[in-house]
């Protein structure tokens, strides 16, 4: 018996702290699709996990003999195997447009999330990627007061890419301004609210917010 029949016919491995598998639960929970989720912690994979991919890492997306190893190319994946809702917009350059803003927020903002997370730098370049996250999100606040959404008036794939890293921001050591960031964190009450956000939420997760 191969490794993927053992499993319905949609396996997502995820790691329950992890905000790039919860991008992919966002979009899973959005679309409503039936799916085994596989909880896994880093470093500490099942021989499932391994057998499939060659990166031997999480998240891993398997759909019948589909595998998935990079976030973005799973929430595509997804957005166009189950059509509705769209998460993507229909035109190609506001597509593009959109694809954009989720690189942007993957070179931006991932990086340094991941580096605080990590905690394996010095404490002086902790200090700098926490810094730089603030700012960064400091100086983008103003968008949403034009947007319902991030430079969009529909919920996208970039909502998905952005509001994990969002949630996390207590645990990242970050605080933003009441005042200049009042935009923003009216966005992130927004996207908490969120049915698909709350489905999405891990019980690790949960427990970074009280």
């Amino acid at each position: 018996m191969s490794v993927i029949s053992k499993h319905s016919s949609m396996v997502f491995f995820s790691d329950g702290e992890d905000h790039y598998s919860q991008r992919v639960r966002m979009v899973l929970a959005e679309k409503g699709v039936a799916v085994e989720i596989i909880n896994v912690e880093k470093n500490q994979y099942p021989e499932d996990l391994v057998a499939l991919n060659p990166y031997n890492s999480s998240p891993t997306l398997v759909d019948r003999d589909l595998v998935l190893y990079e976030t973005m190319i799973m929430m595509e994946y997804l957005d166009e195997r189950f059509p509705h809702p769209p998460l993507l917009p229909v035109y190609p350059v506001a597509r593009a447009q959109s694809r954009l803003f989720a690189h942007r927020i993957q070179k931006d903002w991932c990086g340094l999330v991941d580096t605080i997370v990590a905690g394996r730098s010095k404490e002086t370049v902790i200090e700098k990627a926490r810094k730089e996250l603030r700012e960064g999100l400091i100086t983008i606040a103003p968008i949403f007061t034009e947007k319902e959404f991030f430079m969009s008036d529909e919920f996208t794939l970039v909502d998905c890419c952005f509001a994990p890293i969002l949630w996390r921001l207590p645990v990242l050591g970050i605080s933003l301004p009441p005042k200049s960031a009042k935009p923003l964190t009216d966005y992130m009450n927004r996207m908490f609210r969120r049915e698909s956000f709350q489905a999405s939420l891990s019980e690790a997760e949960m427990d970074m917010r009280d």
